[in-house]
């Protein structure tokens, strides 16, 4: 026998002839896209965190604007009377409200360096002049001493209240003055204590 030589028909297996023809004919028959099922329903997906049914009517200019005038309102509030990431911390708290607590020498600092600049214009007399100075001089030493008392309060609360405190005193003493040299009305976070309250 020739090794190129086909098998002869009785050869041949009869069940491959038979299934052949019915696989061609069934493949012919389903359309190109065709794809076999999973033998199950597929599942549903959560309705929840999916858009609505229908198209949302894009917003107007007017609407837009209000929209972005509200949320700066809210985020304006919120820094109002909560803060930043610098007013955080218990031992910010008690400062702030040492601060609060009495009144101070430095929110009169500003309105008496606007008189100051008035009063020592050249075209005023001598004696205005004097005045200013002397209320300049009187306003810096007034601060000056105001904040060393502030401080030194400071450093007793936060040493007898937060022993293992890791926050550093100078900026803590820093962060109290320069609230006490602001307007009350004007302090961020907003004061939570009256003044004269206790500590």
């Amino acid at each position: 026998m020739s090794l190129f030589r086909r098998k002869s028909a009785d050869l041949a297996d009869p069940a491959t002839e038979a299934v052949a023809p019915v696989e061609d004919e069934a493949v012919s028959t389903r359309p190109r896209g065709y794809t076999p099922g999973k033998g199950r329903e597929t599942p549903k997906r959560p309705a929840a965190g999916r858009r609505p049914p229908g198209a949302t009517k894009p917003l107007t200019k007017e609407e837009t604007k209000e929209l972005r005038r509200q949320r700066r309102a809210e985020a304006a509030a919120e820094f109002r009377r909560e803060g930043g990431p610098r007013d955080r911390g218990p031992e910010r708290l008690l400062a702030r409200n040492v601060v609060d607590s009495r009144r101070t020498v430095g929110t009169w600092f500003f309105g008496g360096a606007l008189v100051v600049l008035i009063g020592s214009n050249q075209a005023m007399p001598p004696v205005i002049r004097l005045a200013s100075n002397l209320l300049w001089g009187a306003l810096a030493l007034g601060v000056v001493i105001d904040s060393v008392l502030i401080s030194r309060k400071i450093k007793k609360l936060v040493l007898a209240r937060f022993p293992q405190t890791t926050q550093r005193m100078g900026s803590l003493y820093l962060y109290a003055i320069m609230r006490a040299i602001t307007f009350r009305k004007l302090r961020t976070p907003e004061p939570r204590v009256a003044i004269g309250d206790q500590v």
